[in-house]
């Protein structure tokens, strides 16, 4: 099912930065100037999903923590230099986006059909409704971790399903090994390989991948151990 993108309001289409704890008199409570940001991206990248996590926690939505900013919350290391990812169901998207209007953040639909897009602390937040080409579901949420981030608790994706979906995004036009294999080696210890396994045995990128962890020694080879 995908959200009719459509319905987003006109003032939704702006794209204007902001998010942020304090308030400019007769602003938005989220609308800050630009020397109160965090000082580095990857800062400014955490504190913006932890403005999101606890919007979305207040409105009480259905949600989970994704891409490299939940490797990050797992403890994967590295600076985070792109954006931060949310799950949402695709049901919820349209309530999701009010949530975060309301809040004082820009919500505006991206030419692809399967997320939204918002702006906090000058920092791109992805709403994904689609994940590892399948609809994001109640199960898929249900599965996710509480973890803190910083101050902040909230759910991030299980690692089986954080590295599930970058095996599913493996196709004959991307096949970047190189930037999974370091999330594949922090992670190691809390996947379920073998179910991965017998998920993409039949796929032939990731089917490869798998096995360059083997031949690497990330991971024992099926029924074995490390």
């Amino acid at each position: 099912m995908t959200p009719n993108t459509e319905d987003i309001t006109p003032d939704a289409q702006r794209r204007v930065t902001g998010c942020a704890t304090g308030a400019p008199a007769g602003g938005s409570p989220h609308e800050a100037p630009a020397e109160e940001l965090p000082p580095d991206l990857h800062q400014a990248i955490l504190e913006a999903a932890k403005q999101v996590a606890a919007i979305l926690k207040r409105r009480d939505h259905d949600f989970a923590l994704a891409g490299s900013v939940a490797v990050y919350a797992h403890g994967g290391t590295g600076n985070l230099q792109h954006d931060a990812d949310f799950c949402i169901r695709p049901e919820d998207a349209q309530a999701v986006a009010a949530s975060l209007e309301e809040a004082g953040l820009t919500v505006y639909a991206p030419p692809e059909d399967w997320l939204l897009k918002a702006k906090c602390l000058g920092q791109d937040i992805d709403l994904i409704f689609e994940l590892a080409n399948q609809p994001v579901t109640t199960e898929l949420l249900g599965r996710a971790v509480q973890l803190p981030m910083d101050s902040v608790h909230m759910p991030v994706l299980s690692p089986t399903d954080l590295v599930r979906a970058l095996l599913a995004a493996f196709s004959e036009h991307h096949c970047d090994f190189g930037a999974v294999l370091p999330i594949a080696r922090q992670l190691r210890e809390r996947v379920d390989w073998e179910a991965l396994r017998d998920e993409y045995e039949d796929a032939p990128m990731p089917a490869a991948f798998l096995y360059l962890l083997e031949r690497l020694e990330v991971i024992a080879p099926r029924g074995g151990d490390r």
